[in-house]
């Protein structure tokens, strides 16, 4: 999201300082800073081993930094450190704030209940008990992610990969969350299948004014997803900027690389 000129920019959604993560004497990623703002699309690029996904899950509380701080204006406590609070209440911000979609569905899915209850799950969690309007918000979104809703009651695995994926994006949505991570969402499935889900993923982002992280090697992923880019090289970052800028007038030699060998292929 664009800064517009004479308008002051929103308060940080998320705002990050000094993160850093050790695996002993190995680095994760080292010294990350950045804000993030309310419907604002911040894609984390770089080859694999880069640190990228490190990041992620450190700043989405899968895995606790060595050092600094992940604040999230959280509707209870205001902007706050996430690691400051017990273990209950990030859990609880976890659940009603924001959305993980993992690369692989099935790490986000119960593969033994159904699509439907899938999706439902986050409605009940949040206390939800009336059978009839959790069935139709879940029909809504099946449909919303252009699923067939008369599949509503198979299970995740009568359902393609693309598919899978899609009950995934549903249930990481249902529930109105202000911040979702993606960990390389296209990653694995057919490229006819990748165009489609990006396009949905694009049209739900802005249609529902979401703020996102998401984590890519592919520059195409990240052109058309993110508004801004951070490049990823050794667990360290090394260019910063908007993601036109960036991919057009690479200035790090890492990120050269990178948009060349796109180019080359």
């Amino acid at each position: 999201m664009n800064a517009i000129p004479g308008r002051i920019a929103p308060a940080p959604l998320l705002s990050v300082e000094g993160l850093t993560k050790w695996y002993g004497h190995v680095l994760g990623c080292r010294d990350v800073a950045f804000d993030l703002r309310p419907g604002e699309v911040l894609g984390i690029v770089g080859e694999s081993g880069s640190g990228k996904t490190t990041l992620l899950n450190c700043i989405s509380g899968k895995l606790t930094p060595t050092t600094g701080e992940v604040r999230f204006d959280t509707r209870r406590f205001g902007l706050t450190d996430i690691y400051g609070l017990s273990e209950p209440d990030r859990r609880r911000m976890q659940r009603e704030e924001w959305g993980f979609v993992h690369q692989n569905p099935r790490d986000g899915l119960r593969m033994r209940v159904s699509g439907g209850a899938n999706v439902a799950e986050p409605l009940m969690n949040l206390g939800a008990r009336h059978y009839g309007k959790m069935r139709q918000s879940t029909i809504d979104w099946l449909d919303r992610v252009e699923l067939d809703t008369r599949r509503i009651d198979d299970k995740p695995r009568n359902f393609s990969g693309g598919m899978q994926q899609r009950i995934q994006v549903a249930r990481n949505l249902i529930h109105g969350p202000r911040l979702v991570f993606m960990d390389e969402p296209t990653g694995g499935l057919d490229v006819s299948v990748q165009a489609r889900l990006l396009d949905l993923l694009r049209e739900l982002v802005r249609d529902l004014g979401l703020a996102v992280i998401i984590v890519t090697h592919d520059m195409a992923v990240a052109r058309l997803m993110a508004d801004r880019l951070m490049v990823m090289k050794g667990g360290e970052v090394v260019e910063t900027g908007l993601t036109d800028q960036v991919l057009d007038d690479p200035q790090h030699p890492y990120t050269q690389l990178l948009v060349s060998s796109v180019l080359q292929i």
